[in-house]
């Protein structure tokens, strides 16, 4: 990916009608990502659906042998097994490849990047030893572990002995499939209507689930399994990994979340404030209502409400948030090859 004054990247999404994919074109578009071309690629059963990228019509292609020629980045933000039948084919292409299925995580070659200023940019592009571009992969995690990666970060900061995180998971974390199967649910019960659960095997609407139905894969065990590993390997001696719980909530979009931990000595909110504003998270003013997953649609920050003391112990204290799932998700992966440009000298 070379850089230069004024350089512009040809971009291909991989995955262009998904939820993710749909949010990580429109992030592309918001923060003016200097992309020459945008190609939009998927499965065949969407190919020639008509949309638009960067405010001209354009069509979604189907994945072929040669869909990335030419392409300098390559997001892939379909299924992990569209990432791991053409990742080589985008880097042998040429392509820098950013990876937002989790698929291509455990690669040797591969770099998971959060991007905080507390934690790690990502490793710049260098020359391999012939002289040519060394073309990167780099992961970037689902929201999940975004989430708890940055509160882990900061509870560090604030001197925190021990910590556990609540995440209450959106539909659509399963995508457009989870959005119509809960949307299925709710009108269905309304109706008393038997409802369909070919998605999650259980009742999701008016329901907050601790685990899927038994033919539900992969199972909420497998996914909190991943999140898990994902955050520790992420955080490896940055920070102490913290007890993570995931609950299936009954709402479409956004993550709320809630924190607690106790600190070697109290904490005031300007100490907590600072720190996790470093951390690019907004904060809530004193009297402000809590964020919630509603509240945060489109944003692209983790918001959190201000610290509440623990009635009890007396250096607990706990975290309430909210983000837009998507949109986090999508903004991350766009900084990181952002963060790339930027230490490639451009």
């Amino acid at each position: 990916m070379p850089s230069g004054p004024g350089k512009f990247y040809r971009v291909a999404i991989v995955g262009a009608s998904s939820l993710l994919g749909k949010e990580l074109k429109q992030v592309l578009e918001d923060r003016n990502f200097p992309a020459s071309d945008t190609i939009l690629l998927d499965e065949s059963v969407m190919v020639g659906t008509l949309t638009e990228a960067a405010g001209a019509a354009t069509f979604i292609r189907a994945l072929e042998e040669d869909s990335f020629e030419g392409s300098e980045l390559v997001f892939f933000a379909g299924t992990a097994a569209d990432a791991e039948r053409n990742w080589r084919a985008a880097q042998k292409s040429g392509a820098t490849v950013i990876d937002l299925t989790g698929a291509l995580a455990a690669l040797p070659n591969s770099a998971a990047c959060v991007i905080s200023s507390l934690g790690p940019t990502p490793t710049p592009i260098t020359a391999g030893g012939n002289g040519c571009v060394k073309r990167g992969v780099y992961s970037s995690p689902p929201a999940a572990v975004i989430i708890t990666c940055t509160l882990a970060l900061g509870l560090k900061a604030l001197g925190a002995r021990s910590a556990c995180i609540f995440l209450f998971l959106p539909v659509s974390e399963r995508g457009q499939a989870g959005i119509e199967e809960l949307e299925s649910q709710t009108a269905s019960l309304l109706s008393f209507r038997e409802i369909a659960k070919p998605v999650f095997d259980a009742q999701v609407a008016f329901n907050l689930l601790s685990r899927y139905g038994e033919e539900c894969q992969p199972s909420l065990s497998d996914v909190r399994t991943a999140v898990a590993r994902d955050v520790a390997s992420y955080l490896a001696d940055r920070a102490p990994v913290p007890a993570i719980q995931l609950v299936q909530a009954p709402v479409f979009y956004g993550y709320a979340f809630a924190a607690y931990a106790e600190t070697a000595s109290p904490v005031s909110p300007e100490q907590f404030e600072e720190v996790f504003t470093k951390l690019g998270v907004r904060i809530g003013e004193a009297g402000d209502t809590s964020p919630t997953n509603v509240s945060v649609a489109g944003e692209s920050e983790i918001q959190l409400a201000r610290i509440e003391r623990d009635l009890n112990v007396a250096d607990g204290i706990w975290i309430w948030g909210a983000v837009d799932n998507l949109r986090l998700a999508a903004t991350n992966a766009v900084r990181i090859v952002e963060e790339l440009i930027a230490d490639s000298g451009n």
